[in-house]
């Protein structure tokens, strides 16, 4: 050892203690650093193989050096000669890293016949290590299919097809290690491993398995129950598996592992008596039972005397008093609800006749099962008796298992129809109610729990019924105005508005139905936010219906606007009023609807002109909510009057108060916020009916832009750009607009740290420049502002804010779709002349964002981006992309890889699909990015933020 690898093994043990035992956290903190940095190092080889042999080496260093190698070997092996991989094989302890290693390293280097071969020859020559070696046979192939070891992808791909050839082998081992009783429960653990790696064994052979028969006959052990559970759950996947040929294939082995457990029946049944059984043992056998019942749902959707038994067993688990062994059923009653309603299920069938009569066929046989399912689950969305002391997070646990009991009552009503299920539930809401009597300790928890159910089923029950809704809605006005009662009942109006204004006896029903809302309203601010939806939905759906009462509902309005009615809606719910009353004066005449417009919008106007009067007095501090609370309201009524002169008037009307409100908070980006949303609601609505009043918004919008960089400005423009880009008479002032906004924030983004500093600003201003490649090409394409805004988006390409990157990709894609189309020819030359002096550098900036400089999370658009210029320029983007690939150095990728990258690149430009070009695009991503060091490489060789500072003229 030399003095340098001695000395730094001290200071390596000196670190680990400061980072274990030292009091001060600054101390502690410098010595996780130096460890991070040492774990990096290439002296970290040979350092952490030294200490793992030294006998005097304590606990601590022992797992830092064997997870240091352990990484090592995962990230930075190519750090080693191709001769150091025998001695680190004969060194390494762990299973983990020796699995690593095996991934890097080809079959013949581990003497021929690869991995299992070599466990096959140590574990003959050091049976005392067994145990060792089959943690080892356990781990290899979850390594195959983990991306943690930094391997070239084609060599991961050579792995996987070694260990699929070697898993006789693998379970030949397996099954000489059966011999030991003390090794059985890592045998299992490793048999599942290999079943979850994939085909490998035929299905004849592996249903006499000795494994598989090991497997299942350990069910009943007390001691190996856990282990044979999950490889029997595994053996089941594995039938399944597209790999191992699907269930056909696979007929064998189904129909020895079915019997054996369904054999488990009895023993759950007795657990639904005896309550104490072991929980863990009951959970096991339920999760047996759903696993088969998910993985066989095809076969069982048949209705076969066979499937029906595992129905019925999972009806019995459906039944069991513990919620989270209940819940492990619904997957399965989803799927097969999905495979009896869905129509491909039945294609095999032929004729329209025999699909339809097969379908009647299964949906009457599983009509009982599913009959029984809403009675079983029902009841568990009653609220508890101790809802209220329990804690926050515990009611948040009980209302998602009301969502999930709902979901499963929908797919219920799905196979049985609306009306079926309607009437089960309505049995038990009526006698719930009925109960009620003078009896003073009626528990309002059934009837709730009911009615949430019927509201859950609203979407499955035709407007024509008429049996038992109008029985309901007769019954809601009776009901006490217990919060969450009433909270039900609204949100159960909510979810029927539609069949309310369907019945012949809607008009009837209406006086009663507004009372229980604005007792909802009154009530709690729970069942306030329910009436508020309920109430806007009675209104979408009846609006035709309501006009009359027109009046009635202003007073709703008021009251509720002006707190003066003792209403618990929130400023948000209000919202939902205002929204109702909109949609109900779009059925008016429109002379009527504009004075009901002029009226709806009074509640915000006179507040908002205080506001601004205490605004111009410099003591008066005015917070942005005082204003953007009134304008909120604004904003829904341009949103929802479908009368686009109406709107129109009232904007004009409203002008002035806008535009002193942009005169007055321009600095305030909340305000602001709140009234170019409003402003795009109007524009959105009016359309062209705005007049002059656009032109004054947008004189408004770019003089206050270029005083404060508000992003919502530059959002405000991309509404009236998709409205009016295409109307050649608002071509000259859209052109200023454009020119002005693109040309200033040009201005504000020239380095990846104003990008980074101003995301919002990024995202709106390609958004806005999206639009106008879409809406208006002729203005933006032959603007002076289209080159520097391209330059601009090259710089911020690698931006790391999600939605300012993907706005910028957006737009690339944008220009060069309009380039490579029919109607982007008479652009063609203009657009050319910007991208073809820049598309050296925009090529190398694509290839180091796809290697590294964006997260691969952006894969699919950085991808797209690369494709589309491709397809654009052809051989230029070959070009290009073959110098920037030069400049990788080789042992980052080598010839073969740089190859196979250029070739899609030269099939894009031949017109492939994308989906053919994205494996061999993401691979070289994926030998770029697997260690830092190589990213590292790659990135300082593309110098992607290098390339875009300089603007071509």
């Amino acid at each position: 050892m030399t003095a340098f690898s001695s000395e730094l093994q001290s200071t390596l043990k000196e670190a680990l203690n400061a980072l274990y035992h030292h009091p001060d956290p600054e101390v502690q903190r410098q010595a996780e650093r130096w460890l991070q940095d040492f774990q990096r190092s290439i002296d970290a080889w040979q350092v952490s193989d030294s200490l793992l042999h030294d006998a005097s080496s304590d606990l601590e260093s022992l797992i830092f050096c064997s997870q240091t190698l352990k990484t090592k070997v995962q990230r930075d092996f190519e750090e080693l000669p191709s001769e150091a991989f025998r001695p680190l094989r004969d060194s390494l302890c762990i299973s983990v890293a020796v699995a690593s290693l095996a991934v890097q390293v080809s079959s013949e280097d581990w003497g021929g016949g690869g991995i299992l071969n070599w466990l096959r020859d140590e574990i003959d020559s050091h049976p005392e290590y067994i145990p060792s070696f089959l943690d080892l046979l356990s781990v290899l192939p979850q390594e195959a299919c983990s991306y943690k070891t930094a391997a070239r992808p084609e060599r991961r791909r050579q792995f996987q097809k070694e260990l699929l050839s070697s898993m006789e082998t693998a379970l030949n081992l397996l099954t000489y290690c059966l011999r030991s009783n003390e090794l059985q429960e890592q045998v299992l653990d490793a048999f599942s491993s290999w079943l979850r790696l994939g085909y490998g064994v035929a299905a004849s052979t592996l249903a006499s398995h000795p494994l598989v028969f090991a497997t299942l006959s350990s069910l009943n052990s007390e001691q190996l129950s856990d282990a044979a559970v999950n490889a029997t759950c595994d053996l089941i996947h594995y039938t399944v598996s597209e790999s191992s040929g699907g269930i056909n294939a696979q007929m064998p082995l189904i129909q020895v592992l079915v019997p054996l457990v369904m054999g488990l029946r009895e023993r759950f049944r007795a657990s639904l008596k005896d309550l104490d059984q072991d929980e863990e043992e009951v959970k096991s056998m339920a999760r047996l039972f759903a696993d088969m019942g998910d993985s066989y749902v095809d076969l069982i959707a048949t209705g076969s005397d066979e499937s029906m038994m595992i129905v019925n067993v999972l009806l019995e688990v459906a039944s069991h008093p513990d919620y989270d062994i209940t819940s492990m059923t619904f997957n399965f009653w989803r799927s097969l609800q999905d495979n009896l309603t869905r129509k491909e299920s039945y294609l095999s069938f032929g004729t329209e006749a025999a699909v339809e009569a097969e379908k009647n066929r299964r949906l009457s046989i599983f009509r009982t099962p599913y009959e029984m399912l809403v009675s079983l689950v029902s009841f568990r969305v009653q609220y508890p008796k101790e809802y209220q002391e329990m804690s926050r997070e515990d009611q948040k646990d009980f209302k998602q298992t009301r969502y999930a009991v709902a979901d499963i009552i929908m797919d219920a009503a799905s196979v049985l129809g609306g009306e079926t299920t309607l009437k089960i539930l309505f049995v038990k809401f009526f006698e719930a109610v009925g109960s009620k009597g003078n009896n003073e300790s009626w528990d309002w928890r059934v009837a709730e729990g009911a009615l949430y159910c019927i509201r859950a089923i609203s979407e499955y029950v035709p407007d024509y019924e008429v049996d038992i809704m109008p029985q309901v809605m007769a019954i809601l006005p009776k009901l006490p105005h217990q919060p969450q009662l009433l909270q039900t009942a609204c949100l159960t109006i909510g979810a029927y508005s539609k069949w309310i204004d369907a019945t012949p006896v809607a008009l009837s029903f209406l006086p009663s139905i507004i009372d229980i809302l604005t007792g909802g309203m009154s009530t709690s601010e729970e069942s306030a936010s329910a009436a508020a939806v309920a109430f806007r939905n009675v209104c979408a759906a009846c609006r035709d219906k309501l006009c009359g009462s027109l009046d009635g509902l202003f007073q709703i309005y008021h009251r509720a606007v002006s707190g003066e009615g003792g209403y618990k809606l929130s400023t948000e719910d209000s919202l939902h009023l205002v929204e109702a009353l909109s949609m109900v004066i779009t059925e008016l005449p429109p002379d009527h609807a504009k004075k009901a417009v002029e009226a709806l919008c009074l509640p915000a106007v006179t507040p908002l002109q205080q506001l601004i009067g205490q605004a111009m007095d410099s003591s008066q501090q005015i917070t942005a909510r005082q204003f953007t609370v009134h304008i909120d309201r604004l904003s829904n009524i341009f949103r929802y009057v479908s009368h686009p002169e109406a709107v129109a008037d009232a904007f004009q009307r409203l002008w002035p108060i806008f535009k002193a409100i942009f005169d007055n908070r321009a600095w305030d980006m909340r305000t602001m916020e709140s009234l170019c949303k409003a402003s795009k609601y109007a524009v959105r609505t009016s359309g062209r009916f705005m007049g002059v009043t656009i032109g004054a918004m947008l004189e408004a919008v770019q003089d206050k832009y270029q005083q404060h960089h508000q992003s919502c400005f530059l959002y405000l423009s991309s509404e009236v750009i998709k409205i009016f880009g295409s109307d050649p008479t608002c071509a000259t002032y859209l052109g200023s607009l454009i020119k002005a906004l693109f040309g200033h924030t040009t201005h504000l983004l020239r380095s990846i740290k104003d990008f980074t500093a101003r995301p919002d600003i990024a995202d709106d201003c390609y958004l806005l420049a999206s639009r106008c490649m879409r809406y208006c090409p002729h203005i933006i394409v032959l603007s002076p502002a289209f080159p520097p805004l391209v330059d601009c988006s090259m710089i911020g390409i690698t931006v790391q804010h999600r939605e300012a990157c993907m706005s910028i990709l957006t737009f690339l894609s944008d220009v060069f779709d309009l380039t490579n189309s029919t109607a982007g020819e008479q652009y063609r030359s203009t657009i050319d002349s910007v991208v073809i002096p820049r598309g050296a550098s925009l090529t190398r900036i694509l290839i180091a964002s796809l290697t590294g400089a964006l997260p691969t999370s952006r894969l699919e658009e950085v991808t797209y981006v690369l494709v589309s210029l491709t397809r654009t320029y052809g051989a230029k983007v070959l070009e290009w992309a073959k110098e920037a690939v030069s400049f990788i150095p080789s042992n980052a990728i080598t010839e073969v890889e740089s190859s196979r990258f250029l070739n899609a690149l030269s099939q894009a430009a031949k017109g492939a699909v994308l989906s053919e070009l994205l494996e061999p695009l993401e691979e070289l991503s994926e030998i770029c990015r697997r260690n830092r060091t190589v990213q590292d490489i790659v990135q300082g060789a593309l110098k992607p933020l290098e390339l875009n500072f300089a603007a071509v003229s």
